[in-house]
């Protein structure tokens, strides 16, 4: 083996060895080089605050040197890049290295990293074998049985799932428990049973067009005004009182006899939409026609009449006004299951509209309005209160199913159960379910647990449903990556399908992706984009955007600090949580159709909005937008308030606590969400920041006393500038100028301040030039940063500095195609590391 000059020994002599010994010392001097550019740097620049003694922001350069020795010391040389790179190291007022300088240590440390990457390994980049999700579970079974499964509510007593980074795919997160173990059983045979195994019932017919006895406040009035004759929708489901927001049927609070759909009819009659009486009392829209829904309700799981954790929408419409009309719906109830009905546009609390009316309008009344103040029969026969009047309900059902229910065909086929071919039929939904071909290994505990069935004298079918269980809760079924050898690092076919799959749908393979992995093409790069297109292509990619967005901006938390029902009852009554979701799903989905840049994320011209963000962010659309509208793609050119996620109010409601605004909080989330850097973690002992008791300073008064400590002025300069311009949205992201005026104060509203500076140097006056700061300076971050999150929710597994050098070619790739989020998934999705174990 020829040796390296270096290790040439000393006694060679002549002119070749004059040679060698003069190139060996070029070579050590070359390599002795970096690491003394790093040392005259830090010493120059850095030492003064971060040496042995001083170690501002607990951070320490005495003893960093190159070659880097540890995963710690590589860490470390990230973060010294970043900061040079922002321009945020040295700080302001301190000595600044010219740009030769800054470069050079740049250089030499970046070649320190990827000269060390090779040296230290944690879980070798690789995905550790991981489960579904709770989400990403039930979603799988209404892609497998072909139908709605929320009714059931599998996974409600599952344990909350633990995230990473606020990503739920992440594998070493999803820990599977024996008390997990037990509810997969539990979870299975109640779906089996109540969908499979439910006896056959002829269809039957209810009415009811009397008795409907409700509860508390309302019992007493409706029988002195209409003896029950009526169900009366009064307030939004889930207020705070619960006076009128579900509507049951007492006479059939026992529910349906079986699982199934149900033809259910209903005369309703939207009343005094047109009331005089004044509208902030039920803080409503009245210009928009009431809306009646149905939900499930189950007498045995809580009150008929409150919120229970089993209710999703099952059916909604508009009713129209004074005439009683008579609608139809065909929903699927499960046994023991009764339809109730909710007003999802009504007031938002019924109890504080009747005492608002008793104590405002009570000389319009004949009646008594009475000393509590709570009643409403006067109201109800002498008044106009604004309700919806059901006066008649008929159900019918179960509906037959032609050629059998879709559970039935799902996992028997169009001719259902057959005994001469059940193995078949099992073995075919298996395979299904596992998400790849089978193997004596996969079949032979189903056999086994079918023919012992069998012995035990249960019935062929009711042992197929066992053994369907025992698919249900295979380990097979319930983990992702499992025929990939260990010691392999490419993906096989068929565990790259799944993975693709539950990336981009949150579901199984499709019969294209799986003929694609049988094949054996699915691990070419033309195959595999050919997929990947083709499934980002369609709708089913809704389950990518909904669930990488509750990852990347915790929209997840959305609603997890609500504002006080008193104070932003608009917040609650129109539901403003679910349209802010859909706004940044929207401009999400548009991006990706148009392969728009991701540029836009950080500022853009356009965005989606409803009638009630429209009005929530005082747009011109406000004006001419209907609920029956949707959403609509509105210009932002010319509006300097809106624009990016920033100007989004689901981002801005999640990075508040619902009563009040930090930039602190803000900058945080800004930091973490859209630079990728999370900020260091406060001292052990930090001040706190003292409390507003007077009312007399802003935040940033109180931001600017608590950076006069030393131990916390040197994290807040880097964080509360990413949330000084923020502070002119509220809590619930509306536009502001000022804080709210002190309590008791007769002092003006405090102005909001929104300027700030970087620590880099680059101020802003504004929301809008803080934006610009961010693009113009910013961009690259930003970019690795969603590449990062793309591949950690895509791969379940955190990204590690092993993947930098990819993620590093992924940043500049998709920057010379023009920073397209189709091109930035693409790409992602094609890499080695997604298509690695």
């Amino acid at each position: 083996m020829t040796k390296s000059p270096l290790t040439a020994p000393r006694s060679s002599c002549g002119a070749g060895g004059l040679l060698g010994l003069a190139l060996a010392a070029s070579l050590a001097s070359a390599a002795d080089a970096p690491p003394k550019l790093v040392q005259q740097f830090l010493g120059k620049y850095c030492l003064e605050c971060h040496d042995a003694d001083v170690q501002k922001g607990d951070r320490a350069f005495h003893e960093f040197t190159l070659p880097l020795k540890s995963v710690n010391e590589l860490i470390e040389a990230r973060d010294i890049i970043d900061q040079l790179t922002l321009k945020e190291m040295p700080p302001k007022k301190a000595d600044q290295p010219g740009d030769e300088e800054r470069i050079a240590m740049i250089r030499a440390l970046r070649d320190g990293t990827v000269a060390a990457y090779g040296k230290f390994q944690s879980t070798g980049s690789r995905t550790v074998m991981r489960r579904l999700s709770s989400r990403e579970y039930e979603s799988t079974l209404v892609t497998l049985f072909g139908r709605r499964v929320d009714t059931l509510g599998l996974t409600a007593d599952f344990p909350k799932e633990k995230t990473a980074e606020h990503i739920d795919t992440i594998g070493k997160s999803l820990v599977t428990s024996g008390f997990l173990v037990d509810q997969y059983f539990q979870a299975a045979n109640r779906l089996v049973e109540t969908r499979l195994g439910k006896p056959a019932m002829e269809p039957k017919d209810w009415r009811f067009n009397g008795h409907f006895v409700q509860y508390e406040e309302l019992q007493g009035s409706h029988k002195s005004a209409f003896n029950f004759r009526y169900l009366n929708l009064y307030e939004q489901p889930n207020t705070d009182t619960r006076q009128g927001g579900y509507g049951h049927i007492e006479d059939f609070k026992q529910g349906v006899p079986v699982s199934g759909l149900y033809d259910i009819e209903v005369e309703a009659t939207a009343m005094h939409r047109d009331t005089h009486y004044d509208p902030a009392i039920f803080g409503i829209d009245f210009s928009e026609p009431f809306i009646l829904g149905i939900v499930p309700g189950d007498v045995t799981k809580g009150h008929i009449h409150y919120p229970q954790a089993i209710e999703p929408l099952l059916a909604s419409t508009v009713v129209p006004d004074k005439e009683p009309k008579w609608f139809k719906f065909r929903v699927w109830l499960e046994a023991g299951q009764t339809p109730r009905f909710i007003f999802p546009n009504g007031p938002y609390e019924s109890r504080a509209s009747v005492l608002a009316i008793n104590r405002r309008y009570k000389d319009e009344f004949k009646a008594d309005v009475g000393s509590s103040g709570v009643g409403r029969a006067h109201i109800l026969l002498e008044g106009k209160l604004p309700h919806i009047r059901i006066s008649e309900i008929k159900i019918h059902g179960p509906v037959p199913e032609k050629p059998g229910s879709a559970e039935e065909v799902a996992v028997f086929g169009k001719d259902g159960f057959l005994e001469g071919r059940a193995l078949e039929q099992l073995y075919a939904f298996a395979e299904k379910a596992y998400r790849r071909p089978l193997n004596d290994a996969d079949r032979q505990p189903i056999r086994a647990l079918y023919e012992k069935r069998l012995a035990e004298k249960a019935a062929p079918r009711q042992a197929a449903l066992d053994a369907l269980k025992l698919i249900l809760c295979s380990p097979s079924f319930l983990y992702l990556s499992e025929i990939t050898d260990e010691k392999d690092k490419a993906l096989k076919p068929h565990d790259l399908a799944s993975r693709l799959s539950y990336a981009l749908w949150t579901a199984p393979p499709d019969e294209q992706l799986l003929a694609a992995a049988s094949s054996g093409s699915l691990t070419q790069s033309a195959e595999l984009k050919k997929q990947i297109l083709r499934m980002l292509a369609d709708e089913r990619i809704s389950g990518f955007v909904n669930g990488f967005l509750d990852s990347w901006l915790n929209l997840r938390d959305l609603g997890s600090q609500p504002p006080p029902r008193e104070v932003v009852r608009f917040y609650y009554a129109e539901d403003l949580p679910t349209s802010m979701k859909d706004e940044a799903r929207l401009f999400f989905r548009d991006l990706l159709r148009n392969n728009g840049s991701v540029a836009q994320f950080i500022d853009s011209q356009h965005t989606f909005v409803d009638k009630k963000l429209a009005k929530l962010y005082d747009l011109p659309e406000q004006k001419t937008l209907r609920l029956a509208d949707g959403f609509r793609k509105v210009s932002l050119k010319g509006e300097n308030h809106r624009g990016g996620l920033l100007g989004m109010a689901a981002v801005l409601t999640v990075s508040a606590n619902g009563v009040e605004t930090s930039p602190v909080t803000r900058g945080v989330w800004v930091t973490e969400n859209i630079l990728g850097i999370p900020p260091p973690p406060p001292p052990d002992v930090v001040p706190a920041i003292d409390p507003d008791v007077s009312g007399a300073t802003t935040i940033r008064d109180r931001l600017a006393k608590h950076r006069a400590d030393a131990a916390c002025a040197e994290c807040h300069r880097k964080i509360d500038p990413l949330g000084f311009s923020l502070e002119t949205f509220d809590p619930v992201g509306r536009w502001r100028s000022s804080y709210p005026r002190p309590r008791n104060s007769k002092a003006p509203a405090p102005k909001i301040d929104t300027t700030g500076e970087f620590p880099s140097g680059e101020t802003y006056t504004d929301f809008a030039s803080f934006k610009k700061v961010i693009r113009d300076t910013r961009e690259d971050h930003f970019t690795r940063h969603l590449i990062r999150q793309v591949l950690s929710y895509s791969t379940g597994r955190l990204m590690e500095l092993n993947d930098d050098l990819v993620i590093d070619d992924l940043q500049v790739s998709v920057k010379k195609q023009g920073l397209g989020l189709r091109t930035l998934l693409v790409e992602c999705l094609m890499s080695e590391i997604f298509r690695s174990r």
